[in-house]
């Protein structure tokens, strides 16, 4: 973790503390569909608040989960996308979609999701 300490040294409190909140999932499951700018991750279906999308891009750049890439200078816009590092966390959304459609009254995998998963 950059600039932080974990509050001890199991792995999982440590991760938790990278991507535990509810949100930071979020933008990484829809990142691996592909490079995405600030809007599009706005637009998302989980609507994001924008003081918390920006924290949480900030936060995934300087942990090396995303990269940032400027597409447009005036205004100044960038473009998200993962990082071999973000790439990484793949099955463990995979499996939490999974986990999901299996045990939450309510959720269910689109289409979308359900070829993604089968094809990985």
């Amino acid at each position: 973790m950059t600039d932080k300490t974990c509050r001890s040294e199991c792995p999982l409190a440590c991760t938790l503390e990278v991507i535990g909140d509810k949100w930071t999932l979020i933008i990484v499951r829809d990142i691996l569909k592909g490079e995405k700018t600030y809007n599009e991750l706005q637009r998302g279906a989980e609507k994001i608040p924008t003081n918390i999308l920006a924290s949480r891009l900030k936060m995934l750049v300087s942990e090396g989960i995303l990269y940032k890439k400027p597409y447009q200078e005036n205004p100044p816009r960038h473009i998200y996308g993962l990082t071999e590092k973000g790439y990484a966390l793949w099955p463990v959304v995979r499996e939490l979609i999974r986990w999901g459609d299996k045990h939450v009254p309510g959720a269910k995998i689109s289409p979308e999701a359900k070829k993604a998963i089968e094809n990985n």
